[in-house]
């Protein structure tokens, strides 16, 4: 069963804003290199871009605020493991871009990500990546809405992250 992943973040200022160069320097190479991640099962791709289409019509959770740029950073991707997850966002140039959040994005009040097993055939659509979101946000940590440091396995269960397969992972992908 594959793990879900729904994140999102609020500019601080308008998309287009200076203060914004350095996240849309790294945006593209975090993509590709994601995209070529060992785990990655697929990721939705975005109405204003070229290429992958995405899991429905973009939709954004309560706390958006719109800022004149119709948008906010967020993404929805399926990953075989939370494992293989976890490497690929606290390692390389994601991790970097993490580190420089602050730069860019407003101090959430609500979770950044929620992680769930998707159960259904079709891949999940950006609005129940939001549903799950606020689910998270309302209730805490379940088996249907979980975070990296409150996690669930498939079936409900809590479970500890494998650190000793994420750092096997991370050498391996340098």
């Amino acid at each position: 069963m594959p793990l879900a992943l729904y994140t999102f973040g609020q500019f601080t200022q308008p998309a287009e804003h200076e203060v914004n160069a350095g996240f849309f320097e790294m945006n593209d190479p975090i993509f590709d290199l994601a995209d070529r991640a060992p785990g990655l099962i697929a990721r939705s791709g975005y109405a204003m871009d070229e290429g992958t289409a995405p899991w429905g019509p973009e939709v954004y959770p309560e706390f958006y605020t719109e800022r004149g740029d119709g948008w906010s950073p967020a993404t929805l991707s399926l990953w075989e493991d939370m494992e293989s997850l976890f490497a690929f966002t606290y390692s390389g140039l994601h991790a970097k871009a993490m580190k420089r959040g602050r730069e860019w994005f407003e101090v959430p009040t609500w979770p950044p990500l929620v992680l769930w097993w998707h159960q259904e055939a079709a891949r999940p659509t950006w609005a129940k990546g939001v549903e799950r979101l606020m689910l998270l946000h309302e209730n805490g940590p379940s088996p249907e809405a979980f975070t990296f440091r409150e996690a669930f396995d498939e079936a409900g269960s809590p479970v500890v992250i494998d650190k000793t397969r994420v750092r096997a992972l991370r050498a391996e992908t340098g």
